[in-house]
C-alpha cells in the first residue's frame, strides 16, 4: 500500500518515537522542533494511516531467563494452501516465536524463537514444531552473542 511521504518534521517525530515511545507531547515536539499542538497532530494523523502500528515496552530477555535466542530454518513437505495454512496458524500460537518470514531459497520460513535454555528450545522444535507432521525439515542457528538489536526502522 502506498504511503504518502513524509516530511522532515514527520521523520524527526518518527526517530524520537522508535527511541522512546513514552516521551512526553511536549518533549516529543521540542525535540522535533515543533510546538506540541502540531506534533500532536501529525503523530495522530500517522497513527490513523497506520504508520505507527502501536507503542510496545521492549523486555529484557535475559532477565526474564530467556537465554537462549536462535534462528530455525524450516522447509515444509509441501507447499499447498492447507499445509501452508496451518503452519502460520501454529506460528501465530507459539509465544517462543517472535518473528516468522516466508523466505526464498532452499527453506520456505524463517522463524526467531526464544527459550529458556538449550533443552527448552529442543523441546519447542522436537514436540511442536516438528510433531506437526508438515514439517520436512529444519536447521537451527543458535545466537552466541547479538552484536546489535534495534526496532529502529531506517527513514532516510
Amino acid at each position: 500500500m502506498p504511503q504518502a511521504p513524509l516530511d522532515d518534521a514527520d521523520k524527526r517525530l518518527l526517530r524520537q518515537l522508535q527511541r522512546d515511545a513514552r516521551i512526553s507531547t511536549q518533549d516529543l515536539a521540542d525535540r522535533a522542533g515543533l510546538s506540541a499542538s502540531p506534533a500532536w497532530r501529525r503523530v495522530k494523523r500517522m497513527e490513523d494511516a497506520g504508520l505507527i502500528r502501536k507503542h510496545v515496552a521492549m523486555l529484557d530477555p535475559k532477565r526474564l531467563g530467556l537465554s537462549a535466542v536462535a534462528y530455525v530454518h524450516v522447509s515444509l513437505l509441501d507447499h499447498s494452501e492447507p499445509t501452508m495454512a496451518r503452519f502460520d496458524d501454529f506460528v501465530q500460537h507459539q509465544d517462543q516465536v517472535v518473528e516468522c518470514a516466508s523466505i526464498t531459497g532452499s527453506d520456505d520460513y524463517l522463524l526467531k524463537v526464544y527459550a529458556r535454555d538449550p533443552e527448552d528450545l529442543e523441546r519447542f522444535i522436537m514436540r511442536k514444531l516438528l510433531a506437526l507432521g508438515i514439517v520436512r525439515s529444519s536447521t537451527t542457528n543458535f545466537v552466541l552473542r547479538q552484536t546489535k538489536y534495534t526496532t529502529e526502522l531506517p527513514l532516510d
